[in-house]
């Protein structure tokens, strides 16, 4: 009886092998490739545009910052931070990293009137 038992269990199909480390590598370069090039990719694009972009701040320079702040740029000072006019006689200290969009540069021409 336990010998019958016995040689059922020996003549029983041996289980598949598990999935090795070579199957499971492939799929998981590819997330990473994925990965980097829908999200990391575009996010340092972004950094270094919006690092140009507040290097170039000059005053007259109307912005928006993170906030929701509107203003014009009354002076750029040397550190981190820049004075913006933000209503009359209204002057605030912001963060030069706490400006989220230019919104246009007050030096550019106005459009000529038809006589």
């Amino acid at each position: 009886m336990i010998s019958d038992l016995f040689v059922t269990l020996a003549e029983a199909p041996a289980p598949p092998p598990s999935p090795g480390l070579e199957s499971m590598l492939v799929p998981m370069i590819c997330i990473g490739v994925i990965f980097y090039f829908l999200i990391i990719r575009p996010q340092s694009k972004r950094q270094k545009e919006l690092a140009a972009m507040v290097s170039a701040l000059k005053t007259g320079d109307k912005v928006v910052t993170s906030g929701g702040i509107h203003g014009i740029i009354a002076n750029v000072k040397e550190g981190n931070t820049l004075i913006l006019k933000i209503a009359d006689n209204v002057k605030i200290e912001v963060d030069k990293s706490a400006i989220a969009t230019i919104s246009k540069s007050s030096e550019t021409p106005a459009p000529l009137a038809a006589a």
